[in-house]
C-alpha cells in the first residue's frame, strides 16, 4: 500500500476502511410504552461465555438507544440474508419502523424478528463510554439460534449475501 500515512483519519476515511471488514447484522428492540422500538447495529461481538456476555455500539447521538437503554429485557436478532429491507427500516430515522416486519415480543418484552439466524434476549449489564459511541455490554438470559439459516452481511457499505460452500 501506497500513501497510507499520508491519509487523514476523518469520518469519511475512517468509514471506508471500516467497510472493508464483513459484518453481520442485528436489530437490537425492545418495547417501551406498548410499542415495539428497534435500530440496527453492525458492531456486535461475543464477549464472556461465562457469565453470557455480548456487546453491541452505538452513538451516544441516537435517540433510539435512549428510549431502549431503560427497559427490562432487549432483543438482539442476528440478522438473516431476508432482512436486508427490515434492516434498512430499522436504521432509518424517521418513518414506521416496524411496517410489515414480523416480530414477537418474550413475556420479559423483548422484540425479536421472525426469521432471524438466532436471536437473545439480553439486559444491559453495563455501558462504557468510548468516543462517539457507547459499548453497551449486555447479559444474555436466553436465545434460539438455527445455523442453517444464511445471515445478513454488510461489507462495503451495501448488504449482501452469505454463500456457505463446503471446503
Amino acid at each position: 500500500m501506497t500513501g497510507a500515512a499520508s491519509l487523514a483519519l476523518d469520518g469519511a476515511t475512517l468509514r471506508k476502511a471500516f467497510s472493508c471488514f464483513p459484518s453481520g447484522v442485528t436489530a437490537v428492540c425492545g418495547m417501551v410504552e406498548g410499542e415495539p422500538v428497534g435500530m440496527a447495529a453492525s458492531s456486535f461481538t461475543s464477549v464472556s461465555l461465562e457469565p453470557p456476555l455480548v456487546l453491541v455500539c452505538v452513538s451516544n447521538s441516537s435517540r433510539t438507544w435512549q428510549s431502549l437503554r431503560s427497559v427490562s429485557r432487549l432483543g438482539v436478532s442476528i440478522l438473516s440474508a431476508e432482512h436486508d429491507q427490515a434492516c434498512r427500516q430499522l436504521a432509518a430515522r424517521d418513518g414506521e419502523r416496524f411496517a410489515a416486519i414480523e416480530w414477537s415480543a418474550t413475556a420479559e418484552g423483548a422484540v425479536v424478528l421472525a426469521g432471524a439466524t438466532a436471536w437473545l434476549e439480553c439486559e444491559v449489564e453495563q455501558e462504557v463510554v468510548a468516543g462517539d459511541h457507547l459499548i453497551v455490554v449486555l447479559r444474555i438470559h436466553t436465545l434460539e439460534a438455527d445455523p442453517t439459516v444464511h445471515p445478513l452481511v454488510f461489507h462495503a457499505s451495501i448488504f449482501k449475501r452469505f454463500s456457505l460452500e463446503a471446503t
